[in-house]
């Protein structure tokens, strides 16, 4: 018999989350391992929990859905993230996706979409509510797929002439984790080296006031 799905419910509205995991457990298949109330909870736990699965909020207070996004995939890059929102924009759902969200729910949705949705991340597929049509990769003015918030600063730091390990001991992050985003940087800009990255951050004017090539 296969183990239950791991299911972690991070939301800072009570009656929401406990009545997710109360739906939850009544499926065999699937263990809520937790239910938390904000990001910064989640990022600090998520080791700890191990989850298969996150329910994340994307509004929530200290730390919100997108960044804490981007934090868990970089301590635990197999996590499987389901985004839950009052939105239904395909502006908040492209973002979403961009941040490494591999679905996006609304709250509203029946009980049942809700397991179909985690089924569905769990088989390695994308889901994204009823409804809604959004963009896979939302982009730019140019036409390039726009850089999250942590990819910016990995960014900032390359582009100063640092080493994957000084970043990586910079931002209290993996050296592993410095070379995805790098490789992931280098593919949404369409630059294939380091200088040209550099080039960029000048252009674009990434490196203004930390008084690099001035």
């Amino acid at each position: 018999m296969n183990e239950p799905t791991r299911v972690l419910i991070v939301d800072d509205h009570p009656m929401v989350a406990h009545g997710i995991e109360a739906i939850l457990e009544t499926y065999d298949d699937i263990k809520v391992v937790g239910t938390l109330s904000n990001g910064q909870d989640a990022i600090d736990r998520v080791e700890e929990l191990a989850p298969d699965v996150i329910l994340l909020d994307l509004n929530m207070p200290i730390v919100n859905g997108l960044t804490a996004t981007e934090m868990i995939l970089e301590r635990c890059p197999d996590t499987r993230i389901l985004i839950l929102s009052m939105h239904d924009s395909s502006e908040y759902i492209s973002t979403a996706l961009s941040h490494g969200a591999r679905g996006y729910i609304l709250k509203d949705v029946p009980t049942d979409e809700i397991k179909q949705a985690i089924s569905k991340v769990m088989a390695g597929e994308q889901y994204l509510c009823t409804g809604t049509t959004a963009a896979l990769a939302p982009t730019t003015q140019d036409g390039r797929e726009p850089l999250t918030s942590r990819e910016q600063t990995i960014l900032l730091e390359l582009a100063q002439g640092k080493s994957n390990k000084d970043v990586a001991l910079a931002l209290d992050i993996s050296v592993r984790t410095v070379e995805t985003h790098r490789k992931n940087i280098k593919r949404k800009l369409g630059i294939s080296s380091t200088a040209g990255l550099t080039r960029y951050a000048l252009e674009h004017g990434v490196l203004q006031g930390t008084g690099v090539g001035l």
